[in-house]
Parts: structure tokens; C-alpha cells; sequence
């Protein structure tokens, strides 16, 4: 709001009470988060400012975004902390450390996780004292790092005494903040407009002048104060012409105010406006080397407070100021700040002011710059990283080495998905080089991907980078063609990228285990499984090998081809242990997702479940959408007709081969073979590798049940191809059941139960008695058959795959017994993170431990047991610890 402001906020009384509800919700420790947006001048500092003199008994800890800090990670972050730091020893020390590193305090690598939670129980530390008050300003500039960790802690304190607001301009660019709750604040009706005016200037208005402030403030409050300013009454008046946006009003008042002060002056509050920090060391000592007598010069300076900090009144004013001064009056500002700035404590901020001092390409600079990307790196600010990139490019003179620092800040703003930004950096590669011009290449294909855009795909243009590296880097160029074929799997087209890759002369060298699975691939897709099967099954059956670390999904997919369980898992799980060690966002929910879904499948359910909420903490707390795949599989081995119906039809077009596997194996445990039939078919039809084998044996159920037999037989020649090639149990198990119901072999029944007589093995164990059950029934041998589905009945129940275990009761019941009631399991009145939350405590983890592992608060984590405690009519931890169906 302007500087001129009346003790209550005019026209703001809906936000208002908004704003005391939050605080009164967090004085009962029902905590929350707010954004207000709005354009510039609107009114969100004023709210602000409301909050701090309506606050009663809160703590209240302030930062604010800066234009130049969005290069820094972890700065707002920091600033918002900054006054309860001296708690850090009361928390665990990994969680101390990561907080130390981000803030620059110990070096390393930040885990994000753990820097979210790390702030979380900082706060929680603090609120134990007294209600905690959090405010935000200028929220569009915070540092991609801040903005992350601040969205984490939004979306976690809904059990803790704390509020927390947020004032962004809308659009806010951070979509972090776009996810949160908010309250876009709109232009004031005209009679609170008029109000406000007439309490700013007390002075007679004429009527047709105070009409034409009206008119052009179009009910910002600033606005309504910035505009006699701008021109003076009289020239409101006399027509004076005004900028076309109301920001742009208020920015030529303020520099209007900046034209009549002496050079001095303007000068002292440009280095004010070039400086992010607010620090008035930092200022007078620029002053001084400037020449400039800061003392004298600042009593005369309007829109700037020098105190403890440098705070301009309005973030316009600033944003005026700096885009008022000439461009050698900036470049003069920053020099001062870079040469102000300590080169040990500070090198990045130096770094970054020396840059925008120089006025040309400048290879000292430029290196800096580069040395800056480093640091930001290894902190976790990415996003910094890639500011100083782009700009270190800029300044480089050597155009081999621009060209590498081009690159690298192109790969840095598609970790940050900056796509546009790098779109246009890879427009200006320009090289010879075949190295570079194929990293440039596996760029273009890779914002491809993540853009959903191209007239080929990414495939087209991994395939070129493989091919400018055939004769300098043959293993590059191989582990290129690997990437075209696991994208041509994900997105379709893997005929025209194999069709491409054989015509590639062998290599002489010996193979590695890249080249490997790219011949494998090759032979899998042209010549079938029997074909591939002996070149796979070796570097399939090593989890440890080398290219999984790179490709996990791809891995899984082929072992999941070759029916080779043992492996699915062992890639999984090398997955999790590499996402937990490099805390990577990115990798770790991809290996959660894969070792559920495989957990699943050996009819683990309730260890599933845990990965599954573990997966879906990580992206609540880093706002991504969850894997939804391992939640398929789950959902359709268990057999819960609604849930399953329900997740169905909540996920995209992407998710249809899963989908369709998940509906087959649904359809044939609730018996409704067509269903089945018509879900596996689509299923089969996906492609070569991946969910599709698995809805082979579905189909060829499904298909005999349906008295569709050259169907069946057709799936069945499908899937002995794929389970011989693998030659495990589990796929040589499901083939001997499958080949049982199209041949009528009473022996093949047999062999799958031999077969499947594993651990890990069960659900398709009790599955193939189910089957062999059903046989002896229809061939009239009603003792044989109960014992056979009495084994069934019992393994599925107590598994608690609910289709098949109903089917099997009824099998039964037409054999003469009746099955026995399955008896439901505690964990079923339970969601998936209750389970996880409820197993967690009853191995003996504190609310502390499962906190943390759950990105929650221990509060948080208290208010979820005492749901489970009443969901289950327990009292006590010691009573959940002696629940067998939980554990």
C-alpha cells in the first residue's frame, strides 16, 4: 500500500477476516498456508502489514523475494530462518546438516528431503513456545530452492500452531506457489476507491480530475495514491497522458520523485536497488568507493528506509529505481557492490555483481561464473546454477568454450524446467565439434520428451547423436542407440528406431553390457524372444550390471519380459538404494514405484502399500504427481471391484496398457471372462515389451472361458516364447497353468504347482490351484477338486486377493462345502498411509522417526495414529505392535 495509508484497510474487509480466520485456526494448531495474489500495488504488503499489527501472541519471521536472489538457492529460505538458527542443535544431525549446507554453513550436497523436513522441525522446535507467524513477500522472486522448501512446509503444517502467507503477483512464475491456497485480490469498487483517494489527499479535488484518477487507477490502491503524483493535479486535468498499465503508473511516479534528486543521491539508492540483500555495510562501503558521503546523501533519498536493513517503500519503487538509473549508472552500482563484497565469505553474489558490471564478453568474469555454477550445484540450486551458466556463456569469448557452457546451462534449465529458456540457448550451438554437436542433440531430444513436442520425437534426434558418434566414440554412440530404443518403447516407434540401429556396423570392441542389451533388444523386436532370450538372460539376471544403474525402467521392463522376478526386484531395489543415497527426487520415487509394483506381485501387500505411500509422500512433498502404475497392480491383484474401478478411471491415456492389464486380471478374478478377454487383447496388442506379456496369460484364461480356443492358443505359442526364453519359474509356472486350460493336461497342472512353489511365488501358486480346482470339478471329481480349491480358498483369503478368493468359494460351494468367511484384517479399515504410519510404530518407530520418513510433522504423525487407534479400537502403541495383520 502507499505510503499514505489510514489505520483500516479500505475495502479489504472479506481478506481480512480471512486472514484472522488463518491465525485463529493456527491458535488451535490447525495450521495452513495462504498466497495472496494480485498485481502490483493491489494491496498484498498492506495485508501483510495487517497481519503484524493483528497478530496477538505469534512469533512472527519474515523474508522476501528479490529479483537478483532467484539465482541463490535456499536464500529466502534462509532469511525466513534466520532468527531461530540457534535451535538448530535440537535437531537430528543429518537433518542439522542438510540445513547447514544449504545455507552455506558446511559444505555438500543438500538432500531435499531431508532440507524440508529439517525446516519443518525447526519450526516445530519454535512453536512449542508460542504460535508461529510466517510472511512472504514478493513471493514471485523467491529462489527456486526456497520456493520448493517453503511449498513443502505449506503442505505440512496443517496439525501444528503455524500460519503461513505468502504475496506474489499473479502470474507468480513458481508453480509451487500455484498449488498452494489462495486469494487473488481484486481492484477496489469505486466508492472504497473514492474513500481511499479522499483519505490520501485532503486537499479540495476537482471533480472531473478526481474522476480521471478513477478512471485511470482502475481501483489499485497505489495507484489511486501514486497518480496525482505522477503529472500533478493540473496535469491530471489537462489530459496529461499515462502509461497503459497500472504498474507502469506507479513505476513513472516513483521516478518521477528519482529525476528531481542530485546525482548523489541517485546514485546511493541505485546501489540500494542493485544490492538483493538490504545489507547497509554492503551500501556504505560501495558508497565509499563510489565516493559518495552515504550519511549525507540518505536523509535526502525518498522511497528508501536505511535502518538494520535497506527497505524500499514499495518493491516498485525499487524495481523503478534500478530500471531508472542509466546502464552505466548500473554497471557503476554492481562494480562497487562486487568490489564491496568479501571474495572468500560471499563469491557468489561478487561473482554475480561483477557480471552485471561488464559491458562486453569478459573470460575472468566468465569463469567466476562457471565457479559459481559449481558451488550452486553441489548446494542443490539447480536453478542457480543454470542463471550463472547462461550468463557465464554470454560473457565467453572462445567459442569452444562457450559452446560447453551453452550446453551446460541447457541441461541445467531442463532440470529446472526452464524449456523455453532452453530452447533458445540450444538455437545459438554452433560447433564442429562431434561431441558437442551430439550433446546438443540428446538435449533437443530431451526437451522433446518433457515438451510432448516434435515432428519425429526424441527418438530422431538420439538417433542422430548416435550416429555423428559413430567413428569417434563408438561406446557413446551405442549407449545412444540404447537411449532411442527405451524411448521408442515408452513412446511408441521402436520399429523405425530398431530398423535404424541394424544398420550399424558391430563394433570390434568387446561388448559392454550396453551393447549387450542392445543387440538383444535388436533380435527381441526382429527375430522374437527365443532369439534374444540367450544374449538377455545373463545381463538380464545381474541387477548389479551397469546399464540398470542408468536405465532402471528399462531393466525392469525386460526382466519383466523374461518372466525373471528375481531380477525386477533386485533392479528395484538398487534403484531405491541409489535414490536414497543421492536424495534425487527423481530417481527414488521411480525405484519405489517399481519395487511396489513387483512387491505386489509376490502378494507382500502391505510391504506395497508402505512403498506406495512412501512414493506418494515424496511427491506430495515435492509437489509431483504420483506413479500411478504400482497402484494398478496392487489394485487388480487384490480384487477390490470399486477401488479398482475407481483408480481406472482417475488416470490418462498413458496408463492405458497398464490399465488394460489390471481390468483383465480384475474381470477373470470376478469371473466376467468377456471383460477379461476384451481387456487383454487390447493389452497384448500394446507392443513387444512390458505389461503387454503379462496379459498373455489373461488372455488365454479369459479366452478358453469364453470358448474363444484359436484365441487361447495363439496367446499361449505368445507366452511360451517369452517364459521359455527367460526360463524361470514363475514365467515356466504361469505357462504350464495356461497351457493346462487349453490342452486339458491334468499334468500341467501339476507342473505349475511344482513349479511355483516359491515364497515369492504364492499368488500365482494359489492361482493355479484355483485353476486345477475348477478342472477336477468339471471332470466330476468332487473330492480331488475341494482340496485342491480348499488350498486355493485359503492362500487367496489369507492373502486377501478378494476376486479370487470369492471365485474359489464359489467353486467350492459347488463342490458341497462351504468355504470358511474370510476374516478381515485390521489393515483393512485402514488408507494406504495409515498402514504405512500404523506398521512403521509397530516396528517401533517414534512419531519423530516416522515424521521424518513421511516428510510430516510429529504432530502431524500423532494425529494419524489416534485415527488408527480409533478406526481399530486400540488404546495404545503396545496394542498395535501385537496386531499380526499389521506388521
Amino acid at each position: 500500500m502507499p505510503e499514505t495509508h489510514t489505520d483500516e484497510l479500505i475495502g479489504r474487509h472479506d481478506e481480512i477476516r480471512q486472514l484472522d480466520a488463518l491465525l485463529e485456526a493456527a491458535r488451535e494448531s490447525r495450521g495452513g498456508a495462504l498466497v495472496l495474489r494480485g498485481e502490483p500495488g493491489i494491496g498484498k504488503s498492506a495485508l501483510l502489514r495487517h497481519l503484524d499489527e493483528a497478530e496477538t501472541g505469534f512469533l512472527v519471521m519474515r523474508a522476501s523475494g528479490a529479483e537478483f536472489e532467484t539465482e541463490l538457492p535456499f536464500a529466502a529460505l534462509h532469511q525466513l530462518l534466520a532468527p531461530v538458527t540457534d535451535r538448530l542443535m535440537a535437531l537430528p544431525a543429518r537433518h542439522r546438516k542438510a540445513l547447514e549446507i544449504a545455507f552455506g554453513l558446511d559444505t555438500g550436497t543438500p538432500d531435499p528431503f531431508l532440507v524440508g523436513v529439517a525446516s519443518l522441525g525447526l519450526l516445530v522446535e519454535t512453536v512449542r513456545e508460542r504460535p508461529l507467524l510466517c510472511v512472504v513477500d514478493d513471493a514471485q522472486w523467491l529462489d527456486r530452492a526456497s520456493a520448493k522448501a517453503l511449498a513443502f512446509l505449506a503442505r505440512r503444517i496443517s496439525a501444528e500452531s503455524i500460519a503461513l502467507v505468502f504475496a506474489a503477483r499473479d502470474p507468480s512464475r513458481l508453480p509451487e506457489l500455484d498449488e498452494l491456497p489462495g486469494r487473488s485480490l481484486q481492484g477496489l469498487g469505486e466508492s472504497d476507491a473514492r474513500a481511499l483517494l479522499a483519505a490520501a489527499i485532503r486537499a479540495p479535488l476537482d471533480e472531473r480530475v478526481r474522476d480521471r484518477i478513477l478512471a485511470e487507477a482502475r481501483g489499485n490502491p497505489l495507484a489511486l495514491v501514486e497518480l496525482p503524483r505522477t503529472a500533478g493535479l493540473a496535469g491530471m486535468a489537462g489530459g496529461f497522458a499515462q502509461p497503459d498499465s497500472v504498474p507502469g503508473v506507479i513505476e513513472q511516479s516513483f521516478r518521477s520523485r528519482l529525476e528531481l534528486l542530485p546525482p548523489a543521491a541517485r546514485l546511493l539508492v541505485t546501489v540500494a536497488a542493485a544490492d538483493p540483500i538490504g545489507d547497509p555495510g554492503l551500501l556504505w562501503r560501495a558508497a565509499e568507493l563510489l565516493g559518495v558521503d552515504a550519511a549525507a546523501v540518505a536523509e535526502c533519498a525518498p522511497l528508501v528506509e536505511f535502518g538494520t536493513r535497506i527497505r524500499f517503500s514499495h518493491p516498485l519503487a525499487r524495481s523503478a529505481t534500478y530500471h531508472a538509473a542509466a546502464p552505466e549508472e548500473r554497471r557503476r552500482a554492481h562494480e562497487a557492490l562486487a568490489a564491496a563484497t568479501d571474495p572468500v565469505a560471499d563469491p557468489d553474489r561478487r561473482a554475480w555483481h561483477r557480471a552485471q558490471a561488464s559491458a562486453g564478453p569478459d573470460e575472468q568474469v566468465a569463469a567466476e561464473l562457471e565457479a559459481s555454477a559449481t558451488r550452486a550445484r553441489e548446494r542443490g540450486g539447480v536453478a542457480a546454477a543454470a542463471a550463472f551458466l547462461e550468463r557465464s556463456a554470454a560473457l565467453t569469448i572462445g567459442p569452444v568454450q562457450r559452446t560447453e557452457r551453452v550446453l551446460a546451462a541447457v541441461q541445467a534449465k531442463l532440470s529446472v524446467g526452464e524449456f523455453d529458456t532452453a530452447a533458445e540457448l540450444l538455437t545459438t550451438v554452433r560447433t564442429d565439434d562431434p561431441s558437442q554437436a551430439a550433446r546438443a542433440d540428446l538435449l533437443r531430444g530431451r526437451l522433446s520428451f518433457v515438451r510432448r513436442r516434435g515432428d519425429e520425437g526424441p527418438t530422431k534426434y538420439l538417433l542422430r547423436a548416435a550416429a555423428r558418434l559413430a567413428a569417434t566414440d563408438p561406446a557413446w554412440s551405442r549407449e545412444c542407440y540404447l537411449d532411442a530404443i527405451e524411448m521408442g518403447l515408452l513412446l511408441g516407434g521402436l520399429d523405425h528406431v530398431v530398423e535404424a540401429v541394424r544398420k550399424v556396423p558391430p563394433s570390434g570392441e568387446s561388448e559392454s553390457g550396453a551393447a549387450v542389451v542392445l543387440t538383444g533388444l535388436i533380435n527381441l523386436v526382429s527375430d522374437g524372444h527365443r532369439a534374444a532370450g540367450e544374449i538377455l538372460r545373463p545381463v538380464v539376471a545381474d541387477a548389479d550390471e551397469e546399464v540398470w544403474a542408468r536405465r532402471p525402467s528399462l531393466g525392469f521392463m525386460v526382466a519383466n519380459e523374461l518372466w525373471n522376478i528375481e531380477a525386477m526386484y533386485g533392479i528395484a531395489t538398487r534403484a531405491v538404494t541409489a535414490g536414497r543415497e543421492s536424495g534425487s527426487f527423481h530417481a527414488l520415487p521411480i525405484g519405489l514405484a517399481m519395487q511396489a509394483a513387483v512387491t505386489a506381485h509376490t502378494g507382500d501387500f502391505g510391504a506395497a502399500v508402505e512403498l506406495i505411500s512412501e512414493e506418494e509422500a515424496i511427491a506430495d512433498a515435492t509437489g509431483a504427481a504420483p506413479l500411478v502404475y504400482p497402484r494398478l497392480h496392487l489394485a487388480a491383484l487384490r480384487g477390490r471391484r470399486k477401488e479398482a474401478v475407481e483408480l481406472f478411471a482417475s488416470v490418462d491415456h498413458r496408463m492405458s496398457l497398464s490399465v488394460q492389464w489390471a481390468t483383465a486380471v480384475l474381470s477373470n478374478g470376478l469371473a466376467d471372462y468377456p471383460a477379461a478377454l476384451n481387456a487383454a487383447k487390447q493389452a497384448v496388442e500394446c507392443g513387444p515389451v512390458g505389461t503387454a506379456g503379462l496379459a498373455l496369460p489373461e488372455l488365454v484364461e479369459a479366452a478358453m472361458r469364453c470358448g474363444e480356443t484359436e484365441a487361447a492358443a495363439a496367446a499361449l505359442a505368445s507366452l511360451q516364447e517369452r517364459t521359455q526364453a527367460g526360463g524361470h519359474a514363475w514365467g515356466l509356472g504361469v505357462e504350464a497353468y495356461a497351457r493346462a486350460l487349453v490342452t486339458e493336461d491334468e499334468s500341467a497342472y501339476q507342473e505349475a504347482i511344482g513349479l511355483l512353489d516359491d515364497g515369492a511365488l504364492v499368488v500365482y501358486r494359489a492361482r493355479a490351484h484355483l485353476l486345477y480346482g475348477e478342472w477336477l470339478r468339471r471332470q466330476g471329481r468332487r473330492r480331488d477338486a475341494r482340496s485342491a480349491l480348499r488350498l486355493a480358498h485359503e492362500s487367496l483369503s489369507d492373502l486377501g486377493v478378494e476376486a479370487f478368493a470369492e471365485r474359489a468359494a464359489g467353486e467350492l460351494r459347488a463342490t458341497g462345502e462351504q468355504a470358511r468367511s474370510r476374516t478381515s484384517k485390521a489393515s483393512d479399515q485402514l488408507t494406504m498411509q495409515e498402514v504405512h504410519i500404523a506398521r512403521l510404530v509397530a516396528d517401533g518407530a517414534t512419531s519423530k522417526e516416522v515424521a521424518a520418513k513421511l516428510f510430516l510433522s510429529p504432530r502431524t504423525v500423532d494425529a494419524h495414529l489416534r485415527n488408527i487407534f480409533r478406526k481399530l479400537g486400540l488404546t495404545s502403541r503396545r496394542q498395535l505392535r501385537d496386531l499380526p495383520d499389521i506388521r
